[in-house]
């Protein structure tokens, strides 16, 4: 039997690298620097962080960052930080080639922030603009219209983060 990977607490962890679309590397390989599953930061350091890896093209890191918020911040804020992580991750399926598993993500991502409480704390989060930019995606996979690096570029805020 295979021994799994495990953190300090026992829960399943998988060490190994992992290239810039998350895909895990042969162990001893040369990965993307990887993004600590018990990262804390601020909310609008934890937006200016993920905004830098999407624009870098980094999606799958920077759905490790909004992760991580939606994992260790406020309750009532988790709706929101878990519908940005699956826009992200929605956006790493783009990247990997995979349509049905962006379709999927970006439609659950478009559902949780389209129902985010109005007057909930959002950070200048463009709930809206997201929305529309996870629908032009999603029309562009129903249709089999490629989607390129250009059109995955996306401002998570209203204002620059």
């Amino acid at each position: 039997m295979i021994s799994r990977d495990r953190d300090t607490a026992g829960r399943a962890r998988n060490d190994r690298p992992r290239d810039r679309l998350g895909r895990p590397l042969p162990p001893g390989s040369a990965g993307v620097a990887r993004i600590p599953d018990d990262l804390e930061l601020g909310p609008q350091q934890t937006l200016t962080f993920a905004q830098q890896l999407l624009d870098d093209g980094l999606a799958f890191n920077a759905h490790e960052v909004l992760e991580a918020a939606w994992k260790n911040g406020p309750v009532a804020e988790r709706m929101l930080w878990q519908g940005l992580a699956q826009y992200a991750v929605g956006l790493t399926h783009i990247q990997r080639g995979n349509a049905k598993g962006a379709g999927t993500l970006l439609r659950r991502a478009s559902e949780r922030l389209g129902s985010y409480p109005a007057n909930a704390q959002h950070h200048d989060v463009d709930l809206a603009g997201l929305i529309a930019h996870a629908q032009e995606l999603l029309d562009a996979l129903d249709t089999g219209e490629p989607v390129t690096e250009e059109r995955l570029r996306t401002r998570l805020c209203r204002t620059p983060a």
